[in-house]
């Protein structure tokens, strides 16, 4: 059913039209809204005094945790306050939130506000977290077989440790919500979140009010990434706080540095694995431990773990498997969602695995790859999930032929050999992700279909608009289930008064779920409507509703029994919506989903956590400068499954725009904090994501004709995560280069395993190169002059 419109927003975008949070005309007497933060990790609030703040000017009001109804909140275990009280436990908590009628006077009251504090020892990182046994939730474990017993019998053994570290979302549009005063005690709240319904109900809470009188609306977001699932309900609280103590409309919008330095990012994380393999590389036995820095509260930690768990198999197949997750509680802003989830940390930790397998066997590690492939008769994951629909092996084998990856290698290696300064990799690597919340309930959406007189359609769910294109391939569906121009279909912002009890837009599901809502819902109307064409298809024009229904002069046709026959007999779809309404045939309909099959449980970590798996694989070819570390990738090869799309050119879109979110992640998207936990690197000056000069410098993305895919709706498959995972071949080829240039040189530490942690950054990159030349110096900041990339 591919028909590549464009994405409805995109004419507006490049435009400059399309309203966000910020863009809404300020109203009459509204207020803007600022916070006072916490300079310190852990601290005891002593005192706050906000009479200074109070006498400027328009100052309006300064509220702390006293004027809070109900101060905790958290998305699984509602362990974090709203406004601190008591204690800090992160650098950027907040401790009061200001209100004033002008920016300068917003400015001059935050600053005005007087916080006494007493600081106290604080956790940092997750190695003292574990020391210390600070811990949030209990230890998770996944396994299959007797692990111990496996390493024992195996051929060859290997240990390693993977450190991956977290990233910011960067998102265009920063956190902002809008507050308006309603009738009586009701709050309307604009807001930039990814969970409508949550954020309604932390701003009810809050309030001290019932869900019924606050209102959510996301007419669309600036970019989200995972990062305004959670951490946006805290946002819009603040601003619902102030308009109901001043009755007026409040404004709040972070800065990008506040933003960056208030709210969390993705889960760092550390893992210990052991695995055993046979001279072949095929692998018999893995066991890891993970432990994640969850930060000060629990937000979305443990579930971002259990999916972590949940992928570390990516595309293969270990008959003997025990991976065990801790989320450890530090004095850092609390870590969130993130495109992923948890999934790129278990891909990671086993990619790495099977590089360092590959490496000790002396085989290339996509033909240890593709031997560990799942196939058939070794199709079943660690938690007891067949992976249906498998077309991992048909991937590697046609991105193999197709990007030369042979000759390639071959290649590589001659001129790695003459050229050791600029150094080249390849890798080729896979993923297979789960499509799906692991949290059952959470797969749900319901949608509402209006059919109007003129045959227009609007289409409200619970999925927000977020760059995505979810909202175009939603018209798209309704309007094919009912045969008109998708033209004819508007879908409407995102409204928790329109659509109750949704999940978050999150998990590669929005389509998934809330299409099949709408569908649901286009289904019945397109029931009754056919069935009333049916019956006007036998009567005379002059007999039909729209000639005699409104004197009254014929009997009412009824309709109680859908027909068979979902055609419309030639009416005109306009026409016949006009003929339903003048018979008193409902063309309005509210429709349900729940995905169908899943019987994954959380307490024994078996049974089917995913309806089905997005698969795909990339080739990267990266070069490395081995005097100062610098990676330019100098091409990507992509191939996926992605069933049957609903709009081709907007997956494509999801496609390239993940992978190279994914490169900024494994290479330049370094958070740095001073020794108190303060983030250092909270601006574009400072932080690196990708620019255009650093996307491949040739990049071809492909996806096969698949259609086995009987799981989802129209045969399609989810692709707002998995192509990031797929960047991990730029890390995994990076690595590449690091062990050839170690190869070439004296021979030290040319067989150890090669530790490169994520992002591969410049400086990390010359550790890896040539770890001796660092020794000494790992904390100086000093980088040693010599020539990595020659023997001496």
């Amino acid at each position: 059913m591919t028909r590549d419109t464009p994405h409805e927003s995109a004419r507006s975008h490049v435009r400059g039209r399309s309203e966000f949070v910020d863009d809404r005309p300020p109203l009459r007497g509204e207020l803007l809204c600022g916070l006072v933060v916490s300079p310190h990790a852990r601290a005891r609030i002593v005192a706050v005094d906000g009479t200074g703040a109070l006498a400027i000017p328009g100052v309006a009001c300064v509220l702390t945790a006293a004027d809070v109804h109900h101060n905790r909140w958290g998305p699984i275990i509602e362990d974090q306050p709203l406004l601190a009280d008591g204690e800090v436990h992160y650098v950027g908590e907040t401790v009061a939130i200001v209100a004033a009628a002008s920016r300068d006077a917003l400015v001059r009251g935050v600053r005005a506000v007087v916080v006494e504090y007493e600081a106290l020892p604080a956790i940092l990182s997750i190695d003292a977290a574990v020391a210390a046994a600070s811990f949030i939730g209990v230890e998770r474990t996944i396994a299959r077989g007797d692990v111990e017993d496996a390493l024992a019998r195996s051929p060859r053994t290997l240990q390693g440790r993977l450190t991956i570290d977290g990233a910011d979302h960067f998102y265009l549009e920063n956190q902002a919500a809008i507050a308006y005063p309603c009738d009586g005690p009701q709050i309307e709240v604009h807001s930039s979140t990814q969970h409508p319904t949550e954020t309604q109900h932390v701003v009810a809470h809050a309030c001290g009010l019932g869900a019924r009188d606050v209102v959510c609306v996301a007419r669309r977001l600036g970019g989200a990434f995972g990062g305004k699932e959670s951490q946006a309900s805290p946002i819009a609280a603040y601003a619902a706080l102030v308009t109901k103590a001043t009755g007026r409309a409040a404004r709040l919008v972070l800065s990008k540095d506040q933003d960056m330095i208030i709210t969390g990012k993705r889960n760092p994380f550390q893992i210990g694995w052991r695995c055993g393999f046979d001279d072949d590389g095929m692998l018999r036995v893995v066991d890891a431990q993970l432990h994640s820095d969850g930060g000060a509260y629990a937000d979305l930690s443990t579930a971002i773990m259990e999916r972590a768990l949940a992928h570390c198999d990516n595309a293969y197949f270990v008959p003997a498997m025990r991976v065990r997750g801790r989320v450890c509680r530090t004095n850092v802003h609390p870590h969130t969602a993130f495109r992923g989830f948890g999934g790129p940390k278990g891909v990671a930790m086993i990619e790495s695995i099977i590089e360092a397998v590959a490496d000790a066997t002396g085989r290339d590690s996509l033909d240890v790859r593709r031997a560990n492939c799942y196939r058939p008769g070794h199709d079943t994951t660690h938690y007891e999930q067949v992976v249906e629909n498998n077309c991992l092996p048909e991937l590697f084998e046609r991105l193999e032929a197709s990007c030369e990856y042979r000759a390639r290698r071959e290649e590589i290696r001659r001129a790695n050999a003459q050229r050791p300064e600029r150094a080249r990799g390849l890798s080729l690597t896979a993923v297979k992700f789960g499509i799906s919340f692991t949290t059952r309930f959470m797969n749900q959406a319901n949608a509402l279909v209006n059919v109007h007189a003129d045959g227009s359609v609007q289409v409200s769910t619970g999925a927000v608009e977020m760059g995505q294109g979810v909202n175009t391939r939603i018209a798209a569906l309704v309007a094919e289930e009912l045969s008109i121009p998708q033209e004819s279909v508007r879908v409407m912002p995102t409204s928790t008064e329109k659509n109750a009890n949704t999940a978050p837009t999150a998990a590669s599901v929005g389509t998934d779920v809330n299409g099949a809502a709408a569908l649901d819902a286009a289904r019945r109307i397109r029931a009754r409507m056919s069935a009333l064409a049916v019956r006007l298809n036998d009567l005379p024009r002059e007999q039909w509703p729209s000639k005699c229904a409104g004197v009254g002069s014929a009997p009412e046709i009824e309709v109680a029994a859908p027909s068979a026959d979902l055609s419309y007999c030639g009416i005109p779809f306009a026409k016949l919506a006009f003929e339903c309404i003048r018979n008193r045939v409902s063309i309005c309909e509210y429709g349900h989903f729940r995905t169908p099959g899943l019987s994954f449980n959380k307490l024994t970590g078996r049974g089917r956590a995913f309806r089905y798996f997005t698969q795909g694989v990339a080739c990267s070819e990266v070069e490395v400068d081995t005097l100062t570390g610098e990676v330019k990738v100098r091409r990507v090869d992509l191939l996926m499954d992605i069933g049957q799309p609903i709009n081709r050119a907007l997956d494509l879109g999801q496609i390239y725009g993940g992978f190279v979110q994914g490169m900024g992640w494994v290479t330049t998207e370094h958070l740095v904090y001073d020794s108190g936990a303060k983030l250092l690197s909270h601006s574009p000056s400072t932080y690196k994501i990708p620019n255009i000069q650093d996307t491949p410098r040739r990049f071809r993305v492909d996806t096969i004709d698949n259609n086995g895919n009987t799981a989802n709706l129209r045969g399609t498959k989810a692709t707002g995560e998995p192509p990031l995972l797929l960047a991990i071949s730029v890390w995994t080829a990076i690595r590449d280069a690091v062990q050839s240039v170690r190869s070439l040189g004296d021979g030290d530490g040319a067989s150890a395993i090669v530790d490169l942690p994520i992002p591969a950054t410049a400086e990390r990159v010359l550790r890896a190169l040539s770890p001796d030349a660092f020794w000494g110096v790992e904390h100086s900041g000093e980088v040693p002059s010599r020539h990595l990339g020659k023997k001496r």
